[in-house]
């Protein structure tokens, strides 16, 4: 299990992006089928929002791996 810390250079990223920006997921595509079969938690509850904008102070977990959303 890999743990990762993400700087927003903006204000949000949305969930399936920053799937995609970490190679969690392969593509785009990937990323929303795998937010679709509740295979992705965001603070510990399954999120099904593709497009769940993240603005910093979330955990996100997939694959085994776990992201930390800071703001910048």
């Amino acid at each position: 299990m890999a743990d990762h810390t993400f700087v927003l250079t903006r204000e949000h990223v949305a969930l399936c992006d920053l799937l995609k920006l970490l190679s969690i997921a392969q593509s785009g595509g990937h990323a929303k089928s795998m937010i679709a079969e509740g295979l992705v938690t965001v603070d510990g509850k399954i999120e099904t929002r593709k497009t769940r904008k993240l603005t910093g102070g979330e955990r996100v977990c997939a694959a085994g791996e776990t992201v930390r959303v800071q703001a910048a």
